[in-house]
């Protein structure tokens, strides 16, 4: 069984909506850090929000204000809500973990587990 597996990814319009999901095996689910990852091809891997063991979180500038991480404990299962969708937000999206706590404001720059991905796709 993978540790992580992400789902939710797909076409959508610009100010359109996704919720991604992420299944993360209960070994290493709210161990610590969990959060987002993004890339598309050609260029560098960015982070997009965290959410430590407290619940605590932390968003890349870039998309404050329109994307929200949560987690179900009860599921072990991490979300990244996705609202007023724009077209540079096209990627393929990853979730993370590890058992060290996120940096004060922000995501560890290589997590331990990571998912396969899940393509997001915003048309214009």
């Amino acid at each position: 069984q993978l540790p992580l597996v992400e789902s939710g990814g797909g076409s959508v319009q610009a100010g359109g909506s996704l919720r991604l999901s992420c299944a993360v095996s209960l070994y290493i689910y709210n161990r610590g850090c969990m959060a987002w990852f993004r890339q598309a091809p050609g260029k560098e891997r960015e982070g997009v929000a965290a959410i430590d063991i407290d619940g605590s979180t932390s968003y890349a500038d870039s998309v404050k204000g329109r994307f929200t991480i949560s987690k179900d404990n009860a599921k072990t299962t991490l979300y990244l809500q996705m609202n007023s969708l724009k077209p540079e937000d096209t990627d393929t999206y990853y979730c993370t973990a590890d058992a060290r706590r996120c940096p004060t404001g922000s995501w560890l720059l290589r997590p331990f587990y990571w998912g396969q991905g899940t393509q997001v796709t915003v048309s214009s």
